[in-house]
């Protein structure tokens, strides 16, 4: 080779390295702002929020006094909606993204169904809280309760269920699928004692992320009516009585957090917006909370396969 070439191929490799280098220092400065931005908000929520938390504030209904008030039907409201989440977005989302990923037929309805699926992974909330008024509240007559709250933010997160499944199974090796079909295995057999155990880390940082971005929702349940002042509690789920559970609560009405610092934040008296840095505190601490959750199972359930 040439001292030509060779001195062209070193330029390329230094052009190359150059552009490696910006692209690396832009991708820090932006991460950089994100991040500073997030520590700067959340900084003054902490200091604005966290004399005001106690257990009283999170023991009292809210009132008209801001010193006085509390967000206990919020926080439990929030935890009976995420509880009809889960129960349907995420069976429902796994069985789909099993079933698009392992079962349907590779043809152009199926492709149709993927587009539309991934679509309305980016579909505004606001879309999702519209449909669950007409469906939920009138067709079905669920009227304004946490059974409506909990679907309609089940259908938000149902995409983002469906698409982290099918991402998951895909990435296991297709070396696993042949081992299990030359030992005899069936397709269901295959999907139940390989696949969903290998990729169940990944589904479930789906399903957390999923649930962490519906607990801090707030326009699908204004458009289906949540309240903004609630003094009281729905029905509890577990009774004295045989059966020992109820059901009641899930047509019951409601409120939830974002709803509750939504209020505070409209009023104009200063320690109404103390208690909703404070609620914001609580709501952000939850939703991390999530996150680091997501991420601690991922890292033991990865580590606890033998590939």
């Amino acid at each position: 080779m040439k001292d030509k070439d060779l001195s062209e191929i070193r330029s390329i490799i230094a052009r190359h390295k150059l552009w490696d280098f910006i692209f690396m220092i832009l991708g820090v400065f932006v991460l950089m702002i994100a991040v500073l931005t997030f520590m700067a908000l959340f900084s003054h929520m902490l200091i604005d929020g966290m004399p005001r938390l106690s257990l009283d504030f999170f023991t009292s209904f809210p009132s008209r006094r801001p010193g006085s008030a509390g967000i206990l039907s919020a926080w439990v409201g929030t935890t009976l909606v995420m509880l009809v989440t889960a129960a349907a977005a995420v069976p429902m989302g796994i069985g789909a993204g099993i079933y698009l990923e392992e079962y349907a037929p590779k043809n152009i309805i199926t492709e149709i169904i993927e587009i539309n699926v991934t679509n309305l992974a980016g579909v505004p909330s606001i879309i999702y809280g519209l449909l669950a008024l007409s469906l939920f509240v009138h067709q079905l007559g669920f009227g304004q309760s946490i059974l409506s709250a909990g679907l309609a933010l089940a259908l938000l997160i149902l995409p983002v269920v469906i698409v982290a499944t099918r991402e998951a199974i895909r990435a296991i090796p297709v070396v696993i699928r042949e081992g299990a079909y030359a030992l005899g295995a069936t397709k269901w057999q295959t999907v139940w004692d390989h696949l969903l155990p290998y990729s169940a880390a990944g589904i479930l940082t789906g399903v957390i992320i999923g649930l962490a971005r519906a607990i801090g929702e707030t326009a699908p349940i204004i458009t289906i009516g949540a309240l903004t002042f609630i003094a009281f509690l729905p029905p509890s789920p577990i009774k004295p009585d045989f059966p020992f559970i109820s059901f009641e609560w899930l047509m019951a009405p409601f409120t939830v957090m974002p709803i509750q610092m939504f209020n505070w934040v409209s009023r104009p008296e200063e320690a109404f917006q103390i208690n909703a840095a404070a609620a914001g505190l609580v709501l952000v601490v939850m939703t991390l909370t999530m996150n680091a959750l997501a991420i601690y199972l991922r890292y033991r359930m990865r580590k606890n396969l033998k590939w």
